[in-house]
């Protein structure tokens, strides 16, 4: 599969000063599922804002490396130029429209651009259809997220980009997201980049894993060699007595047990 996305030693400056993400650089590959595994505070979803063009919004930008996008640079682009080019972000807030509803956000979702008819949003999540008439402020966390990114799916993006897809979702509507994002890609041909704090949902979902501490790339690989790997084991899935420390803290642990014997 060829590279559809490259972001190349990204670094992004926050008030021209603090720099939150130094040095990124990651591959998504046509036709795949890549997620992001990080605590709080890692610089996550800096990387997608500064892939879909939203950093604007809160005074960041870009300042060193690139984003490439089917081998043109597109970072510091504004959002409506990078969504016509066929990226769609579902953010971590503000996911909907909480006034109009269910139907009336797949409907303003499309803006006159063209996409998939909402037949196909319908028929990969069957519960909006029987909401179709409900105003989105009186969904479940659940259903919004599965509207926010049957919104997205209206302007026939090729790269998904989705934000903390299963924060504060019971493990059930979490599952059911997993494999309905299947189907997408499988059915639709979508490209997605999904940016995760439950490793082990993560690594279920992905073709391949990228581990980011402190605004960097610390690890990356296919899912079962990250699961393998023993710190990752050890702080993000719970095999271990790590939980409080960072990947970092771990594999500094570890160097000083080997160097002291």
């Amino acid at each position: 599969m060829s590279a559809l996305l490259k972001v190349e030693k990204l670094e992004v400056t926050y008030h021209r000063v603090i720099t939150a993400v130094q040095g990124v650089s990651l591959e998504v590959a046509e036709g795949s599922i890549v997620c992001l595994i990080g605590n709080n505070g890692a610089g996550k979803t800096t990387t997608l804002r500064a892939i879909s063009g939203f950093l604007g919004l809160d005074d960041a930008r870009v300042t060193d490396g690139h984003v490439e996008w089917r081998g043109e640079r597109i970072e510091n682009q504004p959002p409506h130029r990078i969504a016509r080019r066929g990226i769609a972000l579902v953010p971590e807030r503000s996911k909907v429209f909480e006034s109009l509803s269910v139907e009336e956000n797949l409907d303003a979702a499309v803006s006159g651009r063209g996409g998939i008819d909402k037949a196909r949003v319908f028929e990969h999540f069957p519960i909006l259809n029987r909401l179709r008439a409900r105003q989105a402020g009186y969904l479940s966390g659940g259903e919004r997220q599965m509207l926010a990114i049957g919104s997205a799916l209206m302007c026939s993006p090729q790269l998904l980009l989705i934000d903390e897809l299963s924060l504060g979702l019971a493990p059930k509507v979490v599952d059911e997201l997993v494999e309905r994002l299947r189907a997408i890609r499988a059915e639709l041909g979508t490209t997605l980049l999904v940016v995760e704090q439950n490793a082990q949902v993560a690594l279920d979902l992905a073709d391949h894993g990228y581990v980011m501490e402190n605004g960097r790339v610390v690890l990356d690989g296919a899912p079962d060699r990250l699961r393998e790997h023993q710190d990752i084991r050890e702080f993000y899935l719970g095999a271990g007595q790590s939980s409080r420390r960072s990947y970092r803290d771990v594999k500094q642990y570890r160097r000083s047990r080997r160097w002291y014997g």
